[in-house]
């Protein structure tokens, strides 16, 4: 018995496209704490981290070296949780191990 030929075309479709979302997703799970820093904090904190955007000047962010007296557990926090108005949570975009990879690059750029 030959099981594709037992398989409708919207359940075959549907599991196509189960299969590509879940290989995307383990692209995303498998991006470094730099990948994850460029993709979706430079925007605000600049890729040296000096705050030197256009949309971190607009919500104020501060240069790494002025975040560095904040603790490691801190800034987890801050990007879990998210801070304000000003920036997202990411705690149901990363798990806790890429927030952690995340602001040990950022962390890093300030030493």
């Amino acid at each position: 018995m030959n099981l594709v030929r037992h398989i409708s075309r919207p359940a075959g479709v549907f599991m196509v496209a189960t299969i590509v979302g879940c290989m995307q997703i383990g692209t995303v799970f498998a991006q470094s704490g730099e990948d994850l820093y460029n993709k979706k904090c430079a925007v605000c904190h600049a890729k040296d981290g000096s705050g030197n955007t256009a949309k971190g000047k607009k919500v104020h962010v501060k240069d790494v070296h002025q975040n560095m007296k904040d603790s490691e557990a801190a800034m987890i926090k801050v990007v879990t949780d998210g801070k304000g108005d000003d920036m997202d949570s990411y705690k149901s975009e990363f798990p806790p191990d890429q927030i952690k990879a995340l602001v040990e690059y950022y962390r890093s750029l300030g030493k």
